[in-house]
């Protein structure tokens, strides 16, 4: 779990150097499957319905829900091996 967590932390530096912005569709998968490895489910309440943006984050995130944060992780660092290669 330990390599895990690192190869995750790493995956979470690396997507920051890549030199061409993925589409909105594939950073929502990325913020979601980041948030599921590193938080678990979605808490809180829903934003208001004039946050296009944060509602999008919290709906994207909330279709996680049950994935087991290990599972994420690996989702995650395989989703940016993919983008940064």
């Amino acid at each position: 779990m330990a390599d895990l967590k690192a190869a995750f932390e790493q995956a979470a530096v690396a997507i920051k150097g890549i030199k061409e912005k993925p589409d909105n569709d594939t950073l929502l998968r990325l913020y979601a499957l980041y948030k599921q490895g590193s938080e678990g489910d979605v808490s809180g309440p829903k934003p208001g319905f004039f946050d296009f943006v944060a509602t999008a984050k919290y709906e994207a995130w909330s279709k996680l829900s049950g994935t087991e944060q290990a599972q994420a992780m690996q989702k995650y660092i395989d989703l940016v091996k993919k983008l940064t290669s």
